[in-house]
């Protein structure tokens, strides 16, 4: 490792402040919280926190000889660190004590409860808390000090789109949406970390070192990232939206418009669970994602993978269908480790709502995508009559699907023949 890897990145690292209430804020001290015992004088003088009992607190239990050895390696570097013994015991008995450093890294020491939170934005506590759900993120006691800096900076933003005319439902919203994704976003980006940091035979102390120390150089890089990807799909989204006169005229959106909905799912996905390893699996679902990616262009969206399947949608019936058809052919062509695709489509009205579709037309593309051969794309006859570029059609009879109140007749779609 660096030299400067060496050792466990501080939070409180010169920031004598980290752990007191700054000025002109409520004190945001718990009676919940354990405090590191008082430091006292060395051998030479100088003052080291006095040490802890490990083992009395129970933070060793249940270790065999070598880990307890590399288990009290970290919990005193952690401890000479200023990591107080309640997020000791908290981090140990949940399993996150190897992240411990790196989390005190991104949230720079925990601050504020949440009611000086509301004191100090002017956000309604109800409404503060609702949106810590809406994030995803569990509710502390009223007591606890768990929110940091960034959270009330974070606060103050949802208090500047309030004033701006945005609802608290839009916010409520927006937030869950930004959360499912931000969780999934931060996920991948911890096993990115943690295939960075891991090698045979790494002790606790070095792996929370290792991980700490890349999340002190790579976090800063997030920030910046998010927001332009972001941006760039707002770009797109506006580019891509189109706004009639009748909506212009009524001032405001409808409650659903026509889309054409499509679903690619791998053919004997189920099967295949019982028969190879969770990890293939994950890298076939994945490889899907990235097939789907790279063929989608507008007016086609992504809309979401969904385990063995994926979600497109497009206001442009025969775009969607380019899309299916082209996926399934490089679907094809990865070869016999990969599973045949089989999709299916359907159009009608559906309501847009936090980034997805809702409605009968996606209903009823999943349900056709069940019963779809493999290597091939069948859809309803609204997408057949819907389209008006030449394609190649034949008729594949009527069916009653589950959930679909009425027979639907289907159509099997293929590219037309070169002239």
């Amino acid at each position: 490792m660096p030299e400067d890897h060496a050792r466990i990145p501080s939070a409180a690292a010169g920031d004598p402040d980290v752990h007191s209430t700054p000025a002109g804020a409520p004190d945001g001290g718990s009676d919940h919280d354990t405090p590191t015992p008082a430091a006292v004088p060395d051998s030479d003088g100088d003052t080291e926190p006095a040490r802890i009992d490990f083992e009395a607190e129970g933070l060793l239990d249940g270790l065999d000889e070598q880990h307890r050895r590399e288990r009290e390696a970290l919990l005193k570097q952690l401890a000479a660190d200023g990591v107080p013994l309640a997020e000791l015991k908290r981090s140990s008995n949940d399993g996150t004590i190897l992240f411990l450093a790196a989390e005190r890294v991104l949230s720079g020491g925990r601050r504020y409860t949440a009611a000086q939170i509301s004191e100090l934005t002017g956000v309604d506590l109800d409404f503060l808390v609702a949106v810590r759900r809406a994030m995803g993120m569990p509710i502390p006691a009223a007591d606890e000090a768990l929110y940091t800096e960034d959270e009330l900076e974070s606060v103050r933003m949802t208090s500047a789109f309030g004033e701006a005319g945005v609802s608290e439902e839009e916010i409520l919203e927006l937030t869950r949406v930004l959360g499912r994704g931000l969780s999934q976003a931060a996920e991948a980006m911890r096993a990115v970390v943690l295939r960075l940091v891991l090698e045979p035979g790494v002790s606790e102390q070095e792996l929370a070192q290792r991980y700490a120390a890349a999340t002190s150089e790579l976090s800063p890089m997030l920030g910046p990232l998010i927001a332009n990807l972001l941006t760039l799909h707002l770009r797109q989204m506006v580019q891509g939206e189109a706004i009639n006169a009748a909506e212009r005229t009524g001032g405001q959106l409808p409650g659903s418009r026509e889309i054409a909905v499509g679903f690619a799912d791998l053919v004997g996905f189920t099967r295949l669970g019982e028969e190879v390893a969770p990890e293939e699996l994950g890298r076939l679902s994945a490889r899907l994602e990235i097939l789907a990616s790279e063929v989608v262009e507008p007016p086609v969206r992504l809309v979401k993978t969904i385990g063995d399947a994926v979600m497109l949608a497009s206001a442009d019936s025969a775009t969607l269908l380019n899309s299916l058809l082209t996926l399934i052919d490089a679907a094809d062509a990865e070869g016999d480790e990969f599973p045949q695709l089989r999709a299916g489509a359907a159009l009608g009205p559906a309501l847009s709502r936090a980034g997805d579709w809702f409605g009968r037309p996606v209903n009823l593309a999943s349900r056709i995508t069940g019963i779809a051969r493999p290597g091939s794309v069948l859809v309803d006859r609204e997408l057949r009559e819907g389209t008006r570029e030449d394609y190649r059609w034949s008729y594949a009879g009527v069916r009653r699907l589950r959930g679909i109140r009425e027979p639907v007749a289907l159509y099997r779609v293929r590219r037309s023949l070169p002239a």
